[in-house]
Order: C-alpha cells, then sequence, then structure tokens
C-alpha cells in the first residue's frame, strides 16, 4: 500500500470553466485528502468562475482576459498565478494558443505541468521541450490518447519502442456519404457519439484533425519520429490508444470513454486513486473494431502530419488556420467541407518564418489567423456575386 500524502497536492488550473476544467474540479471535491485547488483561472466567464469559486472557496479566482483591463496585465497576473510558489502542479486546460504562454511560464518556473490543451506543443513543440530541458520540468498528459500510450511506456525502455498507434472513434461522419458532408451542420457535426467535449475538439473529432494534432503532439511527448505514429479508426473507443514493441508484443490501455480517468492518472501519478471510473465491462460491450484510417474521407490526418514533418512554424500555421476555420464554421459563415480546406489553403501560402523562437511562433500564428479569415471572406464575395442560374 502506497503510503497517504502527507498533504494535499495544490493545483493552479487554468480553464476552470471548461470541460476539463469542471471535470478537474469534481475529482478534487471527491478527493479532498488529495488535490486541493490553490487557484482557478477562467478566460472571461466571470459568472462561471465565481459558480466554481463557491465549490472551491479557498481558491484565487483570476480572469486572463477581463473586460477592460489590458491584455498585458492580466497576462502577468495569469503568469504570476502559474508560477506561484505554493503551487505543486499546473493544470493547462484552457483553450487552443492562449494556453501557450502561461505553460511556458510554469515551466520556466520549475513547474510540473498537466496538459490537456493538445494545440501548445503542437504550435510550439520545439520550444516547450527546450524549457522543460533547462528547467528539469515535465508534461503529463491529459488527452486520453497520450494519457494510454503514457501509461503503456511506464516501465519501458524508449529504445524498445516499434510503434505508438493512437485510435480515433472516427466521430459522428464515420459512415456518412463523403459527397454529403459539404452539407454537415454544425448540429451534426456536434453530436459526438462517444466523448461529450467542447465544440473546438469536437469538430475537430468530426474532420479527425483532432488526430492529427495528437500525432504532433505524441511525436513531442514521446520523441518518436512521425513515420512511427499510426492512426487506428476505432468506434467503441474502448481501446484509448496502443504501443506496439520491437518484440512484436502490443500493449493497449482500455477504459469507459470518460475523461476523468486520464485526468485522475495525471494528478495523481505516480499513485492512483481508487474507483475513479468502473471498469468497462468487456463481456457487455462483446467486440472492439478496428479499421485503417480512410484518407480520402479525412484528409486532415495527412496534413497535420506533413506538417509535422514539415517543421519550423509549419505547425503553428496548422493550429492556427484550424482553429480559426472551426470557428468560421460554428459561426455559421463557411460549410463543413471548407474548414480542412482553409487549413490546406493557408499552409500552401505560408511565408517562411524561420525557427522556432516564441516571436516567430507567434507570427506565425497571427498570420494564419489573418489569412484565414481573408480566404473565408473572398469566398462569401465570391458566392455572393455569383448569379443564379
Amino acid at each position: 500500500m502506497s503510503p497517504a500524502r502527507r498533504s494535499p497536492r495544490r493545483l493552479a488550473l487554468l480553464g476552470a470553466t471548461g470541460s476539463i476544467g469542471r471535470q478537474v474540479c469534481d475529482l478534487v471535491e471527491r478527493n479532498p485528502e488529495r488535490f486541493r485547488l490553490h487557484a482557478l483561472i477562467a478566460g472571461h466567464d466571470q459568472a462561471a468562475l465565481d459558480a466554481a469559486g463557491r465549490r472551491h472557496p479557498g481558491a484565487h479566482r483570476l480572469l486572463a482576459h477581463p473586460s477592460g483591463e489590458p491584455e498585458d496585465r492580466a497576462a502577468r497576473a495569469v503568469a504570476e498565478a502559474v508560477q506561484d510558489p505554493d503551487v505543486d502542479l499546473v493544470i493547462v486546460a484552457a483553450m487552443g494558443a492562449a494556453a501557450l504562454a502561461p505553460t511556458l511560464a510554469a515551466l520556466e518556473a520549475g513547474k510540473d505541468v498537466a496538459i490537456a490543451t493538445k494545440e501548445v506543443l503542437v504550435m510550439a513543440g520545439e520550444l516547450v521541450r527546450e524549457r522543460m530541458r533547462r528547467h528539469g520540468t515535465r508534461l503529463l498528459p491529459i488527452d486520453s490518447e497520450h494519457s494510454a500510450i503514457w501509461q503503456c511506456l511506464w516501465g519501458e525502455q524508449r529504445e524498445s519502442i516499434g510503434r505508438l498507434i493512437l485510435t480515433g472513434s472516427g466521430g459522428p461522419f464515420l459512415r456518412r456519404p463523403v459527397d454529403s458532408l459539404a452539407a454537415a451542420t454544425v448540429e451534426e457535426a456536434l453530436a459526438h457519439p462517444r466523448w461529450k467535449m467542447g465544440p473546438k475538439i469536437t469538430i475537430d473529432s468530426a474532420t479527425m484533425m483532432n488526430k492529427g494534432l495528437e500525432i504532433i503532439e505524441a511525436h513531442f511527448l514521446f520523441d518518436v519520429e512521425y513515420d512511427r505514429i499510426q492512426v487506428l479508426v476505432h468506434p467503441q473507443s474502448v481501446v484509448h490508444s496502443m504501443v506496439e514493441f520491437r518484440d512484436g508484443s502490443v500493449k493497449a490501455q482500455l477504459g469507459i470513454p470518460d475523461m476523468h480517468l486520464p485526468i485522475a492518472v495525471a494528478l495523481s501519478y505516480p499513485e492512483r486513486i481508487e474507483s475513479v471510473v468502473p471498469p468497462p465491462d468487456l463481456a457487455a460491450i462483446g467486440r472492439l473494431d478496428f479499421e485503417a484510417l480512410d484518407p480520402g474521407r479525412f484528409p486532415a490526418v495527412a496534413l497535420a502530419r506533413d506538417a509535422g514533418r514539415r517543421g519550423g512554424t509549419a505547425t503553428a500555421v496548422l493550429n492556427a488556420a484550424n482553429e480559426e476555420a472551426v470557428a468560421l464554421f460554428l459561426e455559421g459563415r463557411i460549410g463543413f467541407n471548407r474548414v480542412v480546406g482553409l487549413v490546406e489553403a493557408a499552409l500552401s501560402s505560408m511565408p517562411g518564418f524561420g525557427g522556432h523562437a516564441l516571436e516567430e511562433v507567434l507570427s506565425a500564428d497571427a498570420w494564419a489567423r489573418r489569412h484565414v479569415r481573408e480566404l473565408a471572406s473572398a469566398d462569401r464575395r465570391a458566392s455572393a456575386g455569383k448569379l443564379p442560374a
């Protein structure tokens, strides 16, 4: 039996009002002897932050984007919160590129980071790894796929890895005719068959861009070449990912599709919490299906892999272009099939931004967002200018 922790692990939670953040708060409430929320950080929703704060009255509350306050002042306050000496672990669950600067700040302060925001490593993986090496810090993955791979690698040597195998459900459009996807609505794309997630990641699952981003994330987390990271479609979402070893054996991590489990693994490592979720009833499930990814149905995966191989700031452009395209789709301003098309267009025309410095990453990010918005506006002007037949 593991010895009891002397005092609760003190957490700073970035993204406190999002889907992952709410589940972190739930785990803290269920395990007060293990965890205590020291800081709750949200984006701009003061009411939701106050509601979370009432459930955790000892936690400091902070908005990363408060209305009427200068952005640089708010950014300094967030950096101070994640670098607080009283914080034992920083949890990064904020949406998208906004999580990069706080992650770097936490790593620079010698904090380990439990990370749920894949975009941080996608847009600036080399920069993040450099900070980790310099300050002796770690990233603990919360994404269910990367948590699964991490667990499969406990006790293994890196040299024994053959391939990493990421699994994906295929989302809501796995069986829908490809020629009908252009007409897919926002409501249809948000109807994920297995997971309950925020709107951005749910759309990424519908395009399977999430698997492309996860390939890049896995490359940086586990230092494995892109050609040795595979994606398999697994509709049941029970096998969360696998590792194939050089001797021909394969390890897999199984669990019900519930994010409480990978969150708990990251927060409690190297221990495990009892009864986080019920184990999967394999007899009731009956079968586990796997199939090859259809690149014609899901071109986003190859697009992301190519951006990873290209290196430099290509992955920052990929990430920013995807965030903007998804936002445009959710706003009803582009069709579903245009989401990946705009990302591809941005990658095809991106200028050179040099290496991996933060300024270059941020410049590439800003350019990609402008470019996608301009392309979408041009699409709408062209569409409005067409005369009916």
